[in-house]
């Protein structure tokens, strides 16, 4: 298949990046150490797998059960979100083989060692609060041999710990969806005024909440044109419905802080970063809470979609615009991504849609285990 020829072809990249380093596969220099990889496996990626702890979070701690039906997919999609940014980290890093290092030498007070800790942590909770998908599957399974072992067992070990698990899922989220912001809190002269502020953790926040719901929205859309099973329009009318609100907060924030800085007056003058600074707020922010708030748009399965995927857009240029494209550069240097760097984080989602379509095949994502028959 295309997946499976995308993963190919990016595997060799990868192998000719361990064998020869890191300048043979991108264009990342000294002037600029973040690159494509940064903005988009790491900062996009953490950032649109948030619908993993907002789901769950929703559905479990306030037993919202018209949810149940999303909690898995979104978990899923969560936990393959921050396994593709630790295997991405992998190929960014300098000197990959010292990744474990931020396990044995602590240093509290790098906003990096937190996000750090953090990712390693929720990995390890995502994979817990999948795991009875894996297990229910294993005791279905076609084969006698596998039916044998008792995974009844484990399977009611994980549903006693359910809840501890989704609070820690919540409380790891809640601090490093915020801790990729005060990284560039560091970057005072580096980060353009438009973006840099010293609420940027709290922005970080509410933006990866309110872009948890529109990727909810996203992902069981395009699963269920894959995979046939149709969520009744009321599930996803209801999660569109709070995006609104979330992202009024986030433009309010955003206004308030240039505002009472005194740089409000940036959105119209600092050509060309004014530009990129509309475009993630008009595209990400201003068109979804219009849409969104608009009954006719909720009623419909398409422009819930459409609506959904501005939100995913806008958080995806902010991402890159704080990351990136409105980040100063050493006089002297030049970057434009290779198109390796690109072919390797392309070989990354593709096994990530390859785990997908395993996974709806083979376990109980859609249709699990105390979800009824309407849901």
């Amino acid at each position: 298949s295309i997946l499976t020829l995308v993963v190919i072809i990016g595997l060799i990249p990868m192998l000719i990046r361990y064998i020869y380093g890191l300048g043979a596969v991108s264009n990342l220099s000294d002037g600029r150490p973040w690159g494509f990889w940064i903005s988009f496996d790491l900062y996009c990626g953490v950032a649109l797998a948030a619908g993993g702890f907002t789901l769950a979070g929703w559905v479990y701690l306030f037993n919202r059960e018209k949810y149940h039906a999303v909690a898995r997919p979104a978990v899923l999609t969560a936990f393959l979100g921050y396994t593709l940014v630790i295997l991405a980290l992998l190929v960014d890093l300098g000197q990959p083989w010292y990744i474990w290092h931020a396990m044995i030498y602590w240093n509290i007070h790098s906003p990096l060692f937190e996000v750090a800790i953090c990712v390693m942590t929720y990995t390890v909770v995502l994979a817990l609060e999948f795991s009875p998908a894996v297990f229910e599957g294993l005791s279905k399974s076609s084969l006698p041999i596998v039916r044998r072992f008792n995974w009844h067992i484990p399977l009611r070990v994980i549903r006693t710990i359910q809840i501890p698990l989704v609070i820690a899922g919540v409380v790891l989220s809640t601090l490093h969806q915020s801790s990729l912001g005060s990284m560039l809190l560091m970057m005072p002269e580096t980060l353009h005024p438009l973006w840099y502020t010293p609420i940027l953790p709290i922005l970080f926040l509410v933006s990866a909440i309110a872009v948890g719901p529109a990727m909810v929205i996203f992902e069981t859309t395009l699963s269920s044109k894959a995979f046939g099973h149709k969520l009744p329009l009321d599930i996803l009318s209801s999660l569109g419905k709070a995006i609104p609100y979330i992202l009024g907060l986030y433009l309010l924030l955003k206004l308030t802080d240039l505002t009472a800085t005194g740089e409000i007056g940036l959105i119209f003058t600092a050509y060309p970063q004014n530009m990129l600074w509309w475009s993630e707020i008009i595209i990400g922010v201003i068109l979804p809470i219009i849409l969104f708030s608009m009954p006719s748009v909720r009623q419909s399965r398409s422009r819930v979609f459409w609506s959904a995927v501005l939100v995913v857009l806008g958080l995806v240029l902010n991402r890159f615009n704080v990351s990136m494209l409105a980040l100063a550069i050493w006089p002297g240097f030049t970057y434009f991504p290779h198109w390796l760097e690109i072919a390797i984080s392309a070989c990354l989602v593709a096994d990530a849609l390859l785990v997908i379509w395993l996974a709806y095949r083979l376990l109980p994502i859609a249709n699990h285990e105390g979800v009824t028959e309407t849901a």
